[in-house]
């Protein structure tokens, strides 16, 4: 076998093309925010009939994510990541113009699988470009994730303002997403480049091939997943609930409760484009274990104090802490001994994602029998315990 690896020039468009896919999902992902209320009032749908469409998004990702481990594996990321990017580009329009209910319910579903397609090879690519690249940078890649993820929700609303027809603006963001995936596609590694660094970072070009089926029970997968679950699930709670929170308990305008989760929104994208300097510097325990506890502070202080702009502070807080901790959970997953970065990147983002999906009903559960601030002492003390785990159980790396 070649064991040729590529050079600083190849590294350095393999890393910037990595960035644009994840700019890419974050770009999708999040264009689908501003059109359910366009499709629920399209289809008259009521809010239990919009949730249980909704479920459909979550569902297909979750169970796409496990199968894309081994399709990366067999076929490689490159392959997986291009492929599903465009099926997301092509299909997020038909989201907002195919008529009726059961067509729509199909097409999310599709659109959830390519979204899970997308999350775990574009992960399990990027901690190959790291391992090859010899230092952290899938943070700044995470980054440009978030840098999507707002340009998606604000971009989309920014054009329908100006004028532009719904079918229009939404056909602009997926044309720009199917020339982004198409450009930058040679950039991506092909499959021997990926089995080498598997090789060159394991010993082995396919490690635990032959007990694949096991490995998502290895201890240390487990616990990267739970992690994962942990930093997920209380991701998914601002996402959720910091509105209903700040109009509700803060009694903020309903106008501007939006305010909490764009503040952490840009705190994470900001957090995550400097991250990989900070892990650098630091090192990937130090982050996650002080990380948590700043996102522990920084949601507290949302809670207690009784004033909206120490709430914001708050949400900003937990936004700057938590940042870099998935980054660090994937960068881990991917230097599993034994074990191919498919395999345990597909898992703990599978497991991540349940945290994500349950976190709401959970969240809901607690505030229905107790309150919503109770609800956010949950996820304070989810922090503590994933800063205090890693502490004593990861790696220093």
């Amino acid at each position: 076998m070649d064991t040729a690896m590529p050079s600083g020039h190849v590294l350095l468009k393999a890393r910037r093309a990595t960035q644009l896919i994840f700019l890419v999902c974050g770009l999708g992902m999040s264009s689908w925010a501003p059109m359910v209320p366009l499709a629920k009032d399209r289809l008259a749908l009521n809010d239990a009939s919009l949730g249980l469409l909704l479920l459909l998004l979550g569902g297909g990702a979750m169970l796409m994510m496990p199968i894309s481990g081994w399709l990366v594996g067999r076929f490689g990321s490159r392959i997986v990541m291009a492929c599903a990017a465009l099926i997301m580009a092509l299909v997020l329009p038909l989201l907002l113009l195919l008529p009726s209910v059961v067509p729509v319910a199909i097409a999310l579903f599709v659109f959830g699988s390519s979204i899970g397609a997308v999350d775990v090879a574009m992960n399990a690519h990027g901690v190959q470009v790291q391992n090859l690249y010899g230092k952290p940078i899938m943070s700044s890649l995470h980054g440009l994730f978030s840098v999507g993820g707002l340009f998606g929700s604000l971009g989309l609303g920014f054009l329908i303002k100006l004028g532009l027809n719904p079918a229009y603006a939404i056909g602009s963001i997926a044309a720009l997403m199917i020339i982004i995936t198409l450009t930058q596609y040679k950039d991506l590694f092909p499959l021997p480049i990926e089995r080498q660094a598997i090789a060159r970072f394991s010993g082995d070009e396919k490690p635990a091939e032959s007990n694949r089926q096991f490995s998502w029970l290895n201890s240390s997968v487990v616990f990267l997943g739970m992690m994962c679950f942990a930093i997920f699930l209380a991701e998914g709670a601002i996402l959720d609930w910091s509105a209903v929170f700040l109009r509700d308990i803060k009694q903020i305008e309903p106008a501007f409760a939006g305010a909490g989760y764009a503040a952490f929104s840009v705190a994470m994208a900001i957090m995550r484009l400097v991250g990989d300097k900070l892990v650098a510097r630091l090192n990937s325990k130090t982050v996650v274990v002080g990380g948590s506890l700043i996102g522990a502070a920084g949601l507290s202080l949302a809670v207690l104090c009784p004033w909206v702009i120490g709430a914001l502070i708050g949400f900003t807080l937990m936004g700057l802490g938590v940042a870099n901790v998935v980054p660090v959970f994937f960068s881990a997953a991917g230097r599993l001994p034994g074990i191919a970065p498919t395999v345990s990147i597909s898992a703990i983002t599978t497991m991540g994602y349940t945290g994500l999906l349950a976190g709401p009903a959970l969240l809901g559960f607690i505030a229905q029998h107790f309150s919503l601030a109770t609800a956010f002492g949950f996820i304070i003390l989810l922090l503590l315990l994933v800063s205090l785990s890693y502490g004593v159980k990861g790696r220093a790396d």
